[in-house]
């Protein structure tokens, strides 16, 4: 590839997407909080203009501002992001039971897990690194496996949710009624 062409594709972007299109799509791929500067930094925009959009984020509930800390940081809003996944999932196609089949497998794989490690949590299992003399293969193994553990419990309560809540989830054509 010629340093023409390099140069063309690393430019695509620029071209293609605004500013507040970048700080968008870098926000919406946070997975810890983070503060403006730094989503500035990767969506390659200067701080205040950076700073407005975050503010925009946060008043349509897309991110969380957190001002306890030294600096202000933004992160997803979990609790949307999981409705949307309710959502994703009672629209899926699939049915309750397949869904409640599914809810079990999980629970099952964190019983096997606590079984074959003698654990009661991921952090738990991240411990036994230090406790027992593995070699880095079984230590990754083990990271590995706590990571996919976090994940199946934050999948169960989503699942869980989906279940319970069936018929509230339900696709509707009828726009709700205003209580008085």
């Amino acid at each position: 590839m010629t340093t023409d062409e390099s140069n063309s594709d690393k430019g695509l972007m620029e071209r293609q997407t605004t500013g507040e299109d970048r700080v968008r799509m870098v926000a919406r791929q946070l997975s810890e909080p983070r503060t403006a500067n730094w989503i500035a930094s990767e969506a390659d925009r200067s701080h205040e203009p950076t700073k407005r959009v975050l503010e925009r984020l946060v008043d349509d509930g897309i991110l969380r501002r957190d001002d306890s800390g030294t600096h202000t940081t933004y992160s997803p809003d979990y609790r949307r992001q999981a409705m949307q996944e309710a959502t994703r999932l009672r629209d899926s196609g699939h049915t309750v039971e397949e869904l409640t089949d599914r809810l079990a497998d999980m629970k099952a794989q964190i019983r096997d897990w606590k079984d074959e490690f003698d654990v009661e949590s991921p952090n738990q299992l991240r411990g036994t690194i230090a406790d027992e003399a593995l070699d880095a293969e079984d230590e990754d193994h083990r990271r590995e496996i706590a990571r996919e553990w976090e994940h199946l419990q934050r999948r169960i309560q989503i699942v869980g949710f989906v279940i319970r809540e069936w018929d509230f989830l339900a696709p509707t054509s009828e726009p709700a009624e205003a209580s008085s």
